[in-house]
């Protein structure tokens, strides 16, 4: 049922997604549909819930362990963009549907997206020598980021790896400013 629901949505959008069209490609009753979630509104905000843990979860994964900084970042952001590349209907949720529909919606995926921000946050602190404004750079990354996965999974059929390169490589003269490398690109962050 949330597979169908987040396939209409995705696709559809949430106004136009109908729940006999979610019963139907679900193979259940409308009734049952509604036993279960019991409205329209709840459906979403569960398909928005289940999307965003299971993007966090590659994310988190990524970008987890001991190796540096750059290298973890440039994990996390060829999770990012696999993920999102082959879940489209999912990333649609996300990032487009859940924030044009308004409250609540847009507040669950900005709760995912302060998730993520908060992992860069932490890893472009990790890398920096000195004081940086980690949050805002994570912020202006993940937001990079974003728009980049929406550009990459459109008609420009980028696949993930050159997406997580191109961010990775636009970060990372600045980062590179950050932690002593100069920004000189020579010294090239890890390769997603």
């Amino acid at each position: 049922m949330m597979d169908a629901a987040v396939r209409t949505f995705g696709r559809r959008g949430y106004q136009a997604a109908s729940m006999d069209e979610i019963a139907e490609l679900s193979g259940v009753s409308k009734p049952l549909v509604y036993l279960y979630l019991h409205s329209k509104e709840e459906l979403f905000t569960s398909c928005i819930r289940r999307e965003a843990r299971a993007l966090l979860a590659v994310v988190a994964a990524a970008v987890a362990g001991e190796g540096a900084a750059e290298e973890r970042l440039a994990a996390g952001l060829l999770a990012f963009f696999t993920h999102t590349a082959e879940h489209p209907d999912a990333w649609a949720v996300l990032s487009r549907q859940a924030r044009a529909q308004g409250e609540p919606f847009a507040t669950e995926a900005e709760r995912m997206r302060d998730e993520i921000a908060g992992y860069v946050g932490e890893l472009i602190g990790a890398a920096a020598q000195g004081p940086c404004d980690a949050e805002g750079l994570a912020q202006a990354l993940v937001g990079a980021a974003e728009s980049l996965a929406n550009w990459a999974n459109g008609p420009a059929g980028t696949t993930p790896r050159q997406a997580a390169a191109t961010l990775m490589g636009l970060v990372w003269t600045g980062l590179g400013r950050l932690t002593g490398h100069g920004g000189d690109l020579s010294k090239s962050p890890a390769e997603p």
